[in-house]
């Protein structure tokens, strides 16, 4: 008999909740997982969706017992399940190309300009990790998980305010396309939808169904495949029907780092982030004074994110396609976007990253399915677009990510914010280990984050050595999503209470059962 309890913390309350429910039903942390995931299209529909890719690393409970339904689930090693966009072009003959489409989008504080359009999407990987996960993993029949959250989507969810931020701030790029830009506008004017508004996804919610009912085949290999091809053939998009039917879920060992006397599990290459964290973990791990109990201050964070970002080369991009290239440049170098984290009751751990980057502004027609804009991410993409050959899974900076204490999960997390990604990680981390904090305040401290030159500073970070360092600052006035979404959860070493944190700077919550 499962003992009750776990935590779940998601990007939206209504998806935290669903993960929640399917731990009160006893499903284990992948269950729970899906369900925040799947909830999350209705509620989170900029940041994720059935057109998008992530990763999922799961850490199986040591009393798992019949989960999942495939030979050989239940307990066993770590895994990192990756289902992250594939560069697209098999078959494309002579075939003439659509151009990237610029779109400025502002935080306020800082403008970032990313590219939508045809041009930008590449494989989606969504359904085929979801039915993956349950299929491996899972207790809880993906149908019953399906159920709620299509109910949700066809019903209509109410924008809470950073969602409303998000349409807000992304309009530019969903109303590229009328069809598109009809569910994220108000009628009659075009007017972004506002907090309080619905968004509703009937069609969505009939493909979700689908994907309950009949796996992931019509993705990648029956209609909806042909679908999304001839859609993508009609306005000079690269993806192809050859590239959804070549599309698999890969299973990946992941990147280890020893920190503070644990074990840091993250996402390993062909994904760039997490080796960029398990890197600045061993630089600041290694740089640590004698008596250094507060852990690292602003100036040492920076310096490591400013050496981590240096290593990001062209022959480290690279090389990441490589055997061993994790552990072998660790090791000579020191001698729109969501993410749920879920600890069960049971031992087991779920940390699971999802983006459709900001959309491509284009639906699949009949389906719902907005289409990823990962090709137009510049983060993604740090050489110049369309420069990876087809086939290649793009060097994303998501890194699902958990910390092992004693062989046990402590802390599971994770975050959403592009190039921010392995910041923000990285400070939650070091809040939770080196300051003692609980899950549910690291993630809400003060954060930096180093780019270009240039060091941005959340209100309540102390700025003194940073600036006596000669370092330029770009002060921000509020906490802002700019900074990423980190949701964590963590259990209490000594006690075996569960906690958890969800990023207010995008809306999110931690449930607690």
């Amino acid at each position: 008999m499962a003992r009750p309890g776990g935590v779940v913390a998601a990007g939206h309350p209504l998806s935290a909740e669903a993960g929640a429910d399917a731990l009160r039903a006893g499903g284990n942390a992948v269950d729970a997982a899906l369900a925040a995931m799947l909830t999350s299209f209705a509620a989170e529909p900029l940041l994720t969706g059935l057109g998008a890719g992530g990763y999922m690393l799961v850490v199986p409970g040591a009393e798992w017992r019949g989960g999942g339904r495939a030979e050989g689930s239940g307990a066993g090693e770590p895994v990192l399940l990756d289902f992250f966009v594939e560069v697209p072009g098999r078959g494309l003959g002579g075939r003439a190309r659509a151009e990237l489409v610029p779109v400025s989008v502002s935080f306020g504080d800082a403008v970032q300009v990313f590219h939508a359009g045809a041009a930008s999407t590449g494989a989606y990987g969504l359904p085929a990790g979801i039915c993956a996960a349950a299929d491996r993993f899972g207790r809880v029949p993906l149908a019953e998980l399906v159920a709620p959250a299509a109910q949700l989507a066809r019903a209509g969810v109410a924008l809470n305010a950073a969602q409303a931020y998000i349409v807000e701030i992304l309009h530019g790029i969903v109303t590229l396309t009328p069809e598109c830009g009809a569910i994220f506008s108000r009628p009659g004017g075009g007017e972004p939808l506002r907090e309080g508004d619905l968004v509703r996804q009937p069609q969505l919610a009939g493909t979700m169904e689908r994907l309950g009912s009949e796996g992931a085949e019509p993705f990648y290999r029956g209609d909806i495949a042909v679908s999304t091809a001839a859609a993508m053939t009609e306005r000079g998009g690269l993806l192809t029907r050859q590239d959804l039917a070549a599309y698999r879920v890969a299973d990946r060992a992941p990147v280890r780092a020893a920190y503070r006397g644990r074990e840091v599990l993250t996402n390993p290459p062909p994904s760039a982030g997490g080796t960029l964290i398990a890197y600045a973990l061993g630089l600041l791990e290694r740089d640590r004074g004698a008596g250094d109990a507060g852990g690292p201050d602003a100036l040492a964070l920076v310096a490591a994110m400013e050496a981590s970002q240096r290593e990001r080369t062209p022959a480290f991009l690279d090389g990441l396609a490589e055997p061993g290239f994790a552990e072998r440049f660790i090791a000579s170098r020191l001698g729109s976007t969501t993410h749920v984290a879920v600890l069960d009751g049971e031992g087991g751990a779920c940390s699971v990253t999802c983006s459709n980057g900001e959309g491509a502004g284009l639906l699949v027609p009949g389906t719902g399915i907005h289409l990823n804009n990962m090709l137009g991410e510049q983060d993604l993409n740090p050489l110049g677009f369309h420069r990876f050959p087809p086939g290649r899974r793009l060097p994303s900076m998501m890194a699902p990510t958990v910390v092992m204490r004693g062989g046990r999960p402590e802390l599971v997390l994770g975050s959403a914010g592009s190039n921010r990604i392995r910041s923000a990680i990285l400070q939650t981390i070091v809040a939770v280990v080196d300051r003692g904090m609980q899950a549910g305040a690291a993630v809400e401290a003060p954060r930096v984050h180093y780019e270009d030159g240039v060091v941005y500073v959340e209100p309540g970070v102390e700025t003194a050595a940073l600036e006596a360092a000669g370092h330029a600052l770009a002060r921000f006035r509020a906490r802002n999503l700019f900074f990423g979404g980190v949701q964590a959860v963590e259990r209490d070493a000594a006690t075996g209470a569960f906690s958890g944190g969800g990023d207010p700077r995008r809306g999110g919550a931690a449930v607690v059962v």
